[in-house]
């Protein structure tokens, strides 16, 4: 083995920058090269001094900020006091991983990339910045990037001497291996430790909350099927505001974690000990129990019903012996086979659980040690809380657009957690579903005559319900509220609410029924309308302005529409709008949250 340590550190928010870390982990380790996989915030970054070769992953969330596992990293090495020759050591590599559809493309990386090098460390090549919009995806840009890294990195650290590198065929040792226990452990409950009452519930210690109802709110015969669910979480010590989000981890279906089991011929009620194979690989996923059942592990831990990433296939390949199979696998685990893999996997928004019943020889081969180095583990989901503590104490409620929909595939395709949180019946006997809040990226303002106007179609109305009943509660009055859908009949949220609230002078509400008139009428269009009144808000009164919402084309849409009444109504060019909008987004007057 290389004297030397590869260190790959990412900062990831659903898991693809992590999966992209330890495919780098994998590369070294048929290059012969020793290397450490973590996460930012695990590593202790005062450590940083010391290493000789770092590789960087990072995504970028929404609005440009770094992702939650590398929040603590970031603000370290962005303190002023450190010296400009702290990484004159280090020699590193920045991998982005982004989609250009979002303004802040690739931002964390970028300033990254500057970051370290104003703190002297010696970049081996530009920064990676690997777009999600790409023809072949991100590894369009992924692949060309490694093939360059590892050029340079093996002609600075050479490996040993007389050792050929591990071929891409032959197995790598798995991470963990299983121990299965003889009898069933005394009674385990795996899945609702109650929190310690003084901690706060988060990732590892979440709240086991009650579901105290589960409303559909469109019409029936409506083709979308949006929840109003509400938890209780008295007792959790958790506090929130407007624009605050909460986490949840959804289960795998019932028929998914039988079909599982089957598959790979496993016993749910087994119970196992992990070991991890390799002293520099932390230590067991800190989520599994120890003992743990197979069936805790496949129903809450393993992400058997994503759509396999790549990494799935070059593991999968190295168990192949039906010649049939193999090829197809080691296709779909090329570079050049990134198109075929994207139209067997990605377009049809194939499964893993699917892949695996496609490829019955090979799975029949597998060995249950590699369970974790196929599967990644399931993320936490996030939704915009939509309603106060103020109005509603001990209470989070939350809107939810249930995902179902059809490609090639027979079976429709469902969102694993909307899908899991809809069958959840509290008529039936009590329902808990563990939690954690954690803060938004919308801030709304502290002073009482700082008016509010908010643009939030479909199930983007969720933060701005939590906003108007604080505000309401507070006194706070000057709430605007553009809302959009299809129809006044069928998807008119909360539509009750706030008749009553504008009865009661708490709001002004503007509505957009894109499908109840022959021409489309949408949010942006009645922003337009509404000039007058919101140039005098927003000239006048200092007012604050938020869109929520699908990021398709509705954020660009509105953010145009807000111009065209800069212009309209303060008489200023085209240039002065833009710039009053940027400077109100640089003071935080202009905020938006999106998603795709």
């Amino acid at each position: 083995m290389s004297i030397h340590t590869l260190l790959v550190l990412y900062g990831s928010q659903t898991g693809t920058a992590q999966d992209t870390a330890e495919r780098i982990g994998r590369q070294a380790q048929r290059r012969r090269m020793r290397f450490r996989v973590e996460a930012l915030d695990t590593y202790n970054v005062a450590n940083l001094i010391s290493e000789s070769l770092v590789v960087f992953v990072c995504s970028t969330t929404g609005q440009g900020d770094p992702p939650d596992n590398m929040k603590k990293f970031w603000r370290f090495l962005f303190r002023k006091s450190l010296p400009a020759d702290s990484l004159c050591r280090l020699d590193c590599a920045v991998l982005g991983l982004g989609d250009s559809s979002y303004p802040k493309f690739n931002f964390v990386a970028k300033k990254l990339y500057k970051r370290l090098l104003q703190l002297g460390a010696n970049m081996l090549q530009p920064v990676g910045l690997a777009d999600d919009q790409h023809d072949l995806g991100p590894d369009g840009v992924i692949d060309p990037w490694l093939l360059s890294f590892w050029q340079k990195t093996l002609s600075v650290y050479p490996p040993p001497a007389g050792l050929a590198p591990i071929r891409e065929e032959e197995k790598l040792p798995p991470r963990y291996v299983f121990h299965f226990l003889d009898e069933v452990p005394d009674k385990q409950i795996e899945h609702l430790q109650t929190p310690d009452n003084k901690a706060l519930p988060a990732s590892l210690q979440p709240f086991p909350a009650r579901v105290v109802f589960n409303q559909r709110v469109t019409h029936p015969s409506h083709f979308q099927d949006v929840r109003h669910i509400e938890f209780d979480i008295t007792g959790s010590n958790i506090q929130y505001n407007a624009g605050d989000v909460v986490m949840m981890r959804p289960c795998n279906a019932a028929e998914d974690v039988e079909q599982f089991c089957q598959l790979l011929k496993l016993d749910p009620e087994r119970y196992f000990t992990l070991t991890s194979t390799d002293s520099s690989t932390a230590a067991v996923p800190a989520r599994l129990p120890q003992p743990c059942s197979v069936r805790f592990l496949v129903e809450q831990f393993l992400d058997i019903s994503a759509v396999p990433r790549r990494s799935f296939f070059e593991v999968l390949a190295t168990f192949a012996t039906n010649e049939l199979e193999r090829e197809k696998l080691v296709e779909f685990s090329s570079a050049q086979g990134q198109d075929s893999l994207h139209s067997y996997c990605n377009r049809p928004r194939r499964t893993a659980l699917e892949v695996l019943t496609d490829f019955p020889h090979t799975t029949a081969e597998l060995s249950i040690d590699y369970l974790l180095d196929l599967f990644p583990e399931i993320q936490p989901r996030s939704f915009s809380i939509a309603s106060s503590l103020l109005q509603h104490p001990d209470r989070i409620q939350i809107l939810l657009a249930v995902v179902k929909y059809k490609t090639l595939l027979l079976k429709p395709r469902k969102g694993l957690c909307s899908s899991w949180l809809a069958s959840l019946e509290p008529s039936k006997g009590d329902v808990y579903v563990p939690l954690w809040v954690k803060k938004g990226s919308l801030r709304f303002p502290h002073d009482p005559d700082s008016p509010v106007i908010m643009v939030g179609p479909g199930t983007g109305v969720a933060p701005f319900r939590s906003a108007i009943q604080e505000r309401a509660a507070l006194g706070k009055m000057a709430n605007v509220l553009f809302f959009g859908c299809r129809s006044e009949s069928k998807d008119f949220y909360c539509r009750s609410e706030w008749e009553e609230k504008v009865q009661r002078g708490h709001m002004i509400l503007v509505t957009a029924f894109s499908r109840d008139q022959e021409d489309k009428i949408y949010v942006q269009h009645r922003v337009k309308e509404q000039s007058k009144l919101l140039w005098d808000l927003i000239a006048k009164k200092n007012a604050f302005f938020y869109i929520a919402g699908n990021a398709k084309q509705m954020p660009t849409s509105v953010c145009d529409a807000l111009k065209e009444v800069f212009q309209k109504e303060g008489g200023i060019s085209e240039n002065q709008a833009n710039e009053m909008l940027d400077a109100m987004e640089k003071t935080g007057r202009f905020q938006s949250e999106t998603w795709s």
